[in-house]
């Protein structure tokens, strides 16, 4: 029954935040937010909305190990499989997507949560930092909206084709409707989050292992299928900068958000696994894409297998350890 709850409630989560990213993306749309912005933004933060909840969820439930672990669990995920899985089907045209801001910005967040994890535990004063932070991001980004409008406006610079085509886009939705998709959203993801909680914690009971294993795993990877959803439909349709952007944004938001908000629940204790292992992990596959920002390196099939195979190893390392 526990693995039938888990079930639903990721089932719950993931059309709960489908329907609040529907709603989000064309609201921003219509006040004229480019696609780049929208996905490190608004789409980000709506595929990240079930690991918000979770995070929330755990915390509250006293397991806090769950918490933190699907963030860097996600994040892992994320890279690996979330941009793995397309670049395998179709590939991924990264050599003209220009994000080297918002991945410095990324690496910047990942080095500043690692090292406040280094103090042992996050508690609300850890979270100021990482809010203040993902308000520097914010204001950059909103920045970067402004004067892209501004251009428009000005006639010195031009609308994209595609950007409608962000992922849930829809020029012609009706107003109650972008409301309904939004309520949807804003109500299912706190059912779903606490299905899956309480799920979760009594199959790792059940099994003898730790939340924060079920976190790195189980949780992480349901929850990361948002941003896999995402980054494939994107993919298809040839859009390398809203999949690459969703995955830098998205776990810029898991970082600094997330844990931000969360540890106003409560402090978050930093497993020792974390500290050896699993954030050095997140890391190392944050610094995977540094040759496809700067480098332009095309992001093929060969490189999504690579991938692939990567997070598969490590999934098997974290229940190896456990």
């Amino acid at each position: 029954m526990d693995l039938i709850y888990a079930a639903l409630g990721l089932v719950i989560l993931l059309l709960a935040g489908d329907s609040l990213v529907r709603g989000a993306v064309n609201l921003s749309l219509r006040l004229g937010v480019p696609a780049l912005i929208v996905s490190l933004t608004i789409v980000a933060f709506g595929t990240s909305a079930p690991e918000l909840l979770i995070s929330v969820q755990a915390i509250s439930q006293g397991v806090p190990g769950l918490a933190l672990g699907n963030v860097i669990g996600s994040n892992t995920a994320n890279i690996l499989l979330v941009l793995g899985v397309p670049a395998l089907i179709s590939g991924l045209s990264t050599g003209t997507c220009d994000t080297k801001k918002s991945y410095l910005q990324m690496m910047a967040a990942t080095v500043l949560f690692i090292a406040l994890c280094y103090g042992g535990v996050i508690s609300w004063v850890q979270g100021l930092v990482l809010l203040a932070a993902l308000a520097l991001v914010l204001s950059s980004a909103f920045r970067e909206a402004l004067c892209h409008r501004r251009a428009v406006a000005n006639g010195a610079s031009e609308l994209p084709e595609d950007e409608e085509e962000v992922e849930g886009a829809d020029p012609n939705m009706p107003w109650w409707k972008v409301i309904l998709f939004l309520l949807l959203g804003l109500i299912g993801l706190p059912l779903g989050a606490d299905l899956l909680v309480d799920a979760s914690t009594s199959i790792a009971r059940h099994y003898g292992v730790s939340e924060t294993v079920i976190g790195l795993t189980l949780v992480a990877l349901g929850t990361s299928l948002p941003e896999l959803a995402t980054t494939v439909m994107a993919a298809l349709r040839n859009q390398a900068d809203v999949a690459l952007g969703n995955v830098i944004g998205s776990n810029m938001f898991n970082l600094l958000a997330i844990i931000g908000i969360a540890s106003f629940v409560g402090p978050i204790p930093v497993d020792l696994s974390h500290l050896g292992f699993d954030l050095w992990v997140m890391f190392a596959a944050s610094l995977l894409l540094a040759p496809f920002v700067f480098l332009k390196w095309h992001m093929g099939r060969r490189w999504g297998i690579v991938l692939s195979i990567l997070y598969v190893l490590y999934i098997i390392a974290v229940l190896v350890v456990s």
